[in-house]
């Protein structure tokens, strides 16, 4: 007779994909269950973290919620930080852990409960009657607050007898926010009223704007003003007219683009945040500028915008064109005036730097110009994440993964590779991380390379130390000896679980990855770049932290 692990297992099965953990005595039946169902595929990894970060990256990949799963107590406390950082990035994903028995704790039990609530997530606890019900609860809050659930499973719980699987309702997701009311259609037309009388408009767009499919939408409005385009750094790519897109703003932006940005006289942005690093600590647009912003949130959520609309990012959009239209208005030539292209570019760096190490820049370029064009970039965190952002294109927000930057975390790297590349199958997963976060996640090298196999490769930006701090701290006369890392041969760690590791000292050993690129996927390794650059050059993006700092 099914038990309430197999009622968990069976419904959460009938609305993810992908489950991904490690086993325990916590989790065992609902995972025996899982296998037995074959309706749902589960994926080891070697780190309870991995498995959060890997249905976190797979959401951000594709769009559909998957879940994790561990054991109670200390497997539960593993997954915390990769909890947090689902919370921090507004991701929707059902983490399935053991629990302690309905008869009291054990000693080596936690208040899992209030563990998670500090990060921020909710905790749902499966009972004899409601298990099914439950789970499809913890699913539909996930989706609805786009953010992370946890579902638990009483040990003395797990495996009590309950009968068959009751239907119960799918799990509800709330439509699209239209604006409503006279004050929301006035605050639509003001924004169309300030687009008119524009002399050089701006369009931002952000996550939101990805996940309201404002696309279309956007570039309808931006041909239809004559704006320039822009987004943040996860919202890259949304506006389908590149030749005037200044890419990503922000200390990723090229120094020409975002200088052209403080030259706009309206910018309206759409579903983006504008936290700190966007705005550039305030210095993102003129002191002129007229900020008017667009939003699912209940207000603006930065001082500098001076109009606010609530509602979806592709259902304003075309509100605001229609005003226009209404308004008899023509697109103004400002877009065409200006060398878009140009001003994208970034500085090219040079074959080494002074230290006789790589300049990471110049690595990126070459890397950039390799990597195959079907590609999903996933980061780690830490001071190199400016390279990929700057020098890798992707072509869809949902092709540039970046798990640990919303809560500043570093070692969350190698887990993500497995989440991509089972959302993406058709597509080559790049992963970037540093030494630093790439031994911190060591044990999930296993499973990138397992998972992935030829269509994943990873770029170690190698270079002796926590590059970040370095730069933050060094420059401040801390010691600096915390900071470093013996130099680590992630080539040979590659090479010890199935990889193919190429030690990078120079810019012409990077012609090992054009014939990997080149070899059909299914005879090629999962591909380690182990490259030796120097911590002497600093991402920009860095030297505006430092700058704000000091």
């Amino acid at each position: 007779m099914p038990t309430v692990s197999a009622h968990v297992a069976l419904t959460l099965a009938r609305h993810v994909d992908h489950v991904f953990g490690v086993m325990g005595n916590g989790n065992a039946h609902v995972l025996d269950a899982l296998e037995r169902s074959r309706d749902v595929q589960f994926t080891a990894v070697r780190h309870e973290a991995g498995g959060v970060v890997a249905a976190d990256a797979h959401h951000r990949a594709c769009g559909r919620i998957a879940a994790a799963t561990s054991t109670y107590g200390a497997g539960f406390t593993n997954t915390l930080t990769a909890l947090a950082e689902a919370v921090q990035a507004k991701v929707p994903l059902v983490l399935v852990v053991g629990d302690g028995p309905t008869s009291g704790p054990r000693p080596w039990d936690v208040d899992q409960i209030a563990l998670a609530s500090a990060v921020g997530a909710r905790t749902y606890t499966v009972g004899r009657t409601d298990a099914a019900a439950t789970t499809v609860i913890a699913i539909e809050h996930a989706l609805t607050y786009r953010v992370p659930t946890v579902l638990a499973v009483p040990y003395d719980v797990a495996r009590l007898e309950v009968g068959p699987v009751p239907e119960v309702p799918a799990p509800l997701t709330p439509a699209p926010r239209a604006p409503v009311g006279d004050f929301a259609a006035g605050a639509v037309a003001d924004i169309a009223t300030a687009l008119a009388g524009a002399q050089r408009p701006l369009l931002l767009a952000g996550r939101g704007a990805w996940l309201a499919g404002a696309g279309e939408a956007l570039g309808e409005l931006a041909d239809a003003t004559g704006a320039v385009t822009a987004t943040t750094s996860l919202g890259r790519s949304i506006f389908p007219r590149a030749e005037y897109d200044l890419g990503v703003v922000g200390g990723w932006g090229a120094e020409g683009a975002m200088d052209l940005v403080r030259e706009a006289d309206v910018a309206v942005v759409f579903g983006a945040s504008l936290n700190q690093f966007t705005m550039r600590f305030g210095e993102l647009f003129a002191p002129g500028t007229r900020i008017l912003q667009v939003d699912v949130a209940p207000a603006a959520t930065h001082p500098h915008v001076g109009g606010y609309v609530q509602g979806d990012a592709a259902l304003v959009a075309r509100a605001v064109t229609e005003r226009l239209t209404g308004l008899g208005h023509a697109p103004g030539g400002w877009r065409e005036s200006v060398p878009v292209g140009d001003l994208r570019a970034y500085h090219p760096g040079q074959d080494l730097a002074p230290d006789g190490r790589l300049d990471p820049r110049s690595v990126a370029v070459r890397i950039g110009e390799l990597l195959p064009q079907d590609r999903v970039v996933v980061s780690d965190g830490g001071h190199f994440i400016g390279w990929a952002n700057m020098y890798w294109p992707v072509a869809s927000p949902d092709r540039m993964i970046m798990v640990g930057t919303a809560f500043q975390s570093i070692g969350l790297g190698w887990p993500s590779v497995l989440g991509a590349a089972l959302a993406r199958p058709e597509a080559t997963v790049v992963l970037t991380t540093g030494d630093g976060g790439g031994l911190m996640a060591l044990a999930d090298l296993e499973s990138a390379v397992r998972v992935a196999g030829g269509s994943g490769l990873a770029v170690v930006w190698n270079d002796g130390a926590y590059g970040a701090e370095v730069n933050l701290y060094g420059l401040q006369g801390l010691a600096l000896e915390p900071m470093l890392i013996p130099q680590v041969d992630f080539a040979a760690l590659a090479a010890g679980v199935g990889a193919e590791g190429v030690v990078v000292q120079t810019l012409a050993d990077l012609d090992r990855l054009a014939d990997w690129a080149a070899q059909p996927v299914d005879d090629r390794p999962f591909l380690v770049l182990d490259c030796r650059v120097s911590r002497d050059v600093v991402a920009p993006y860095q030297e505006e932290i430092i700058r704000v700092n000091n």
